[in-house]
């Protein structure tokens, strides 16, 4: 197994990155980085079509809250913009990497973790402000349109782009302060969001008992077709939560192991670039989800893809 050992004195930023671009891991790695180039190349192409679908999708959907649908439209162009710019990043990475150009390596790589940061950062908060959207919708009932506008969904928004700004640029000063924010940030989402949909499904839970438990007061249909809808939009969210957990947690395990160690294998970087390849498998499976999940997406999706595929003639 190769390794390579290139500590030396300076900021951990250059050690790190020279880890992952070191001449001496190129016999091993060749053939793999064309594949990983190849396969980069292809996820962004479908990450570009499907979520180019969907942000097309819910510009025409009008029945979705429109604060949610913003949100949703925040992830779809963290999506968009890993296809457009994330992926042919890491393709010219693994290109620099097996042509030995390692000038352009360093420079891809350094883009490639400063745009990663942004990206999966403003996705990570946005998944998390979904759920706490969804929780408003139920505590708050009639009141939620009146307290969550579309207005402050901007801002709050804006907040998380420029937050994952910062994070992003402070890589350039000290690859640790970027760590950092990934120790304080990542945490503190993943808590939220368990503890948003856990107050959510008790919530539930205790209302459908009270509905079980009347005799004579029955809820009408209306309440009961609110209640059902609510239950598809927590779900869909839940089901592009979890999707960006599984795929996310191996790269940031990797990230941080790469951190931290000081002799570096071909082994580890192989690995590295699986994970990914991960992320970016993400970027593709949400717009499947949101078709899945999400009825008026779906159709609105359908009738995109007729009127595309429609005949000039007919």
């Amino acid at each position: 197994m190769t390794t390579a050992n290139v500590t030396r004195d300076g900021p951990q930023t250059e050690t790190y990155i020279d880890a992952l671009c070191f001449p001496s891991f190129v016999d091993g790695l060749q053939q793999k980085s064309i594949s990983f180039c190849a396969v980069s190349i292809l996820f962004s192409i479908t990450a570009l079509l499907g979520n180019s679908l969907i942000l097309i999708a819910l510009h025409k959907e009008s029945s979705l809250h429109l604060p949610s649908k913003l949100l949703y439209r925040c992830l779809a162009t963290t999506d968009l913009l890993v296809g457009l710019v994330g992926q042919p990043l890491d393709a010219t990475y693994w290109k620099s990497f097996a042509n030995e150009g390692w000038n352009l390596c360093r420079f891809a790589l350094d883009a490639k973790f400063i745009i990663g940061t942004v990206l999966c950062s403003v996705s990570l908060l946005s998944m998390t402000a979904i759920s706490l959207d969804r929780l408003l919708a139920l505590l708050l009932g009639l009141r939620y349109r009146q307290i969550v506008t579309l207005k402050r969904t901007y801002v709050i928004v804006a907040i998380f782009w420029v937050l994952s700004g910062v994070a992003g640029l402070c890589f350039i000063l000290d690859y640790r302060i970027t760590l950092w924010y990934w120790y304080i940030i990542i945490p503190s989402c993943i808590v939220m969001s368990i503890a948003s949909y856990t107050k959510i499904f008790r919530t539930l839970t205790h209302h459908q008992a009270q509905i079980q438990d009347s005799v004579q007061q029955q809820p009408s249909q209306t309440n009961q077709l609110n209640i059902a809808r609510y239950k598809k939009a927590v779900n869909s969210a839940v089901w592009v939560q979890l999707a960006l957990v599984v795929c996310y947690a191996p790269y940031l395990l990797v990230e941080i192991t790469l951190a931290y160690i000081k002799t570096y294998s071909l082994h580890l970087v192989v690995i590295r670039g699986i994970a990914v390849i991960l992320v970016y498998v993400n970027s593709t499976l949400n717009p499947f989800l949101f078709c899945w999940k999400i009825y008026e997406v779906r159709q609105a999706v359908i009738q995109i893809i007729r009127q595309v595929f429609r005949c000039p003639w007919s």
